[in-house]
C-alpha cells in the first residue's frame, strides 16, 4: 500500500510544485519553508544544538503549536539535558512556536513526506525520540523511523469526528502507519476509541488529556491584557465584543447582532478576527454594505496609524486571537453557524470570558461540554439566537462575570496533561538508553 500512496505522491508532485512556485512568486507565501521542506536540508541549524540526546517534536501548526509549548517546558524542567528541535509545517506555525517555546534549542521545518526529503532530514536531526502533536499521519516518515530504530509517540492525540470518517474508510491503509507509533497519549477516551478503531493495538493507547489547558492558563495573565490594551488603544470603561476565527457566511450574523447591540449600547465596540486574514479585503466590504464606516485594522495599527475613535477592529494579522480575547466583554468563536466543527473557545475561556458558539462543534464536543456544564459556553441555533442570548448576557454585568469566571475554573481545574505527556517522552527514552 505504501508503494501505491508513493506512486500517486509522484503524480501530485508536479502540480504541487507548481502551484507552490506560482504561490511563493504571487504572494511571497512559503518561500521562507518550501526549500527547507523539499530538501529536506536545516543542517544550519542543527549545527547549533548542544549535545545529548535529541527529542524532535513535530506540531503542524498554531494549534497544536499550542499544545506543544507546555510540554516542552515540563519536559525541560523534569530532564534539562535533553536537546529539543521543534518543527511545524506552516510559517505561522513556525513564527507562533518561537514566541511560545522558549526551551526549544532549534526550530525547523518538516519534510514533505518524499523518501528522499525524509530520509536527509533523519539523517540531519539524529533524534532519538520523534513526538507528534495531536494526529497528522505521513507514512513514509513513520516508516523511516520504524527502520531506523526511533521511537515514535504521539502527544495530545486528538480524531475529530470528520477526521476519523475519513481514516476510518480507509483504515486498511493507515493500519499499517498506526503500526509505526510506539505508544500514543489521546485527548480523551473519545479519541482513544477513534484511533483504536482505525488499527492501533489498544496496548498502546493511553488516555492522558489535553495540553492546551495548561497553555492557556499560563498565557491568559494580566501583563498580557494589558500590553494588548495598550496597543490597540483601549480606553477606561470600553467594552467590546470579539467574534474570533469567522468563516465565510459568519461575519454577516456578527455584524447584525452587534447592530442590535449598538441600539442598546451605542458605545460599544466589536473586534472582528476572521479565521483566514486573506479574506480581510471582504470582510471590510461587508462591514461598508452595512454601513459601518469606521475601520481599523490591525495591520494598519502595526503601521503606525494611531486608534482615534474607531468602534470596529478588524485583524488581518497572524497570532493575535488569543490576546485579543483579553479585551472581550463577551466573545463569539466561529466557524460553527457554517459546518467547519468549530474553533478552539478554550482560548476565551481562559480569559474568563462568557463564549458562544453555533451548532457546528464536532471538533469540540468535549470543551463545548464541559463549558456548558459551567455556564460559560452558550450553545445558539441561528443569527436570532445569537442576538437574543447576548443581549440578555449584557443585560445583568454581574451574572456574566460569575459565568465567566466559571469558564476559567474549568481551564485551571484540568490542568497537569503537559506533565503526563512529558513523563511519557522521559519514561521511553530512559527505557532506550537503560
Amino acid at each position: 500500500m505504501r508503494g501505491v500512496y508513493n506512486i500517486l505522491l509522484m503524480i501530485l508532485a508536479i502540480p504541487g510544485l507548481v502551484f507552490f512556485l506560482i504561490k511563493m512568486r504571487l504572494t511571497g507565501k512559503y518561500r521562507n519553508s518550501f526549500i527547507q521542506k523539499l530538501s529536506g536540508r536545516q543542517k544550519s541549524i542543527l549545527e547549533r544544538v548542544g549535545p545529548g540526546r535529541r527529542v524532535w517534536i513535530h506540531a503542524v501548526s498554531v494549534g497544536e503549536v499550542t499544545a506543544a509549548a507546555p510540554i516542552v517546558a515540563a519536559l525541560k524542567q523534569q530532564s534539562p539535558a535533553y536537546r529539543i528541535i521543534v518543527s511545524t509545517s506552516t510559517e505561522t506555525g513556525q513564527e507562533m512556536a518561537r514566541h511560545l517555546i522558549a526551551d526549544a534549542d532549534a526550530f525547523i521545518y518538516f519534510p514533505l513526506d518524499l523518501p528522499f526529503a525524509v530520509n536527509r532530514m533523519l539523517n540531519q536531526v539524529g533524534p532519538d525520540l520523534f513526538v507528534l502533536v495531536e494526529t497528522e499521519l505521513w507514512p513514509n516518515f513513520l516508516a523511516a523511523c520504524r527502520r531506523r530504530g526511533i521511537g515514535v509517540l504521539l502527544a495530545n492525540g486528538r480524531i475529530s469526528p470528520r477526521s476519523f470518517k475519513k481514516y476510518y474508510r480507509t483504515r486498511f491503509f493507515w493500519k499499517r502507519a498506526l503500526g509505526d507509533i510506539t505508544e500514543a497519549g489521546m485527548i480523551s477516551r473519545t479519541d482513544a476509541l477513534r484511533i483504536g478503531q482505525m488499527g492501533m493495538d489498544d496496548a498502546i493507547i493511553k488516555v492522558l488529556g489535553n495540553a492546551k489547558y495548561d497553555a492557556l492558563s499560563a498565557l491568559a495573565s494580566p501583563a498580557l491584557y494589558e500590553e494588548t490594551a495598550r496597543r490597540f488603544g483601549l480606553r477606561t470603561g470600553e467594552k467590546f465584543f470579539v467574534a474570533g476565527s469567522t468563516h465565510p457566511g459568519e461575519e454577516d450574523a456578527v455584524i447584525r447582532t452587534y447592530q442590535a447591540i449598538l441600539n442598546v449600547r451605542p458605545d460599544y465596540g466589536l473586534i472582528l478576527v476572521p479565521r483566514h486574514v486573506e479574506r480581510t479585503r471582504e470582510v471590510l466590504e461587508l462591514l461598508r454594505q452595512k454601513g459601518i464606516k469606521e475601520i481599523l485594522t490591525a495591520s494598519e495599527m502595526r503601521a503606525g496609524r494611531m486608534r482615534r475613535g474607531e468602534k470596529v477592529l478588524v485583524i488581518d494579522v497572524i497570532g493575535e486571537l488569543f490576546k485579543v480575547y483579553s479585551l472581550a466583554e463577551i466573545v463569539y468563536c466561529g466557524g460553527s453557524l457554517v459546518p467547519r466543527g468549530g474553533q478552539n473557545i478554550l482560548e476565551p475561556a481562559a480569559w474568563g470570558k462568557v463564549v458562544l458558539y453555533g451548532p457546528s462543534m464536532d471538533d469540540f464536543s468535549s470543551e463545548a461540554a464541559l463549558l456548558e456544564e459551567a455556564g460559560a459556553g452558550v450553545r445558539i441555533r441561528n443569527v436570532s439566537d445569537l442576538q437574543q442570548n447576548i443581549l440578555k448576557l449584557l443585560d445583568d454585568a454581574q451574572d456574566l462575570r460569575v459565568r465567566g469566571e466559571k469558564g476559567r475554573a474549568v481551564v485551571l481545574a484540568n490542568r497537569g496533561a503537559a506533565g503526563r505527556y512529558a513523563e511519557m517522552i522521559r519514561r521511553h527514552l530512559e527505557r532506550e538508553s537503560g
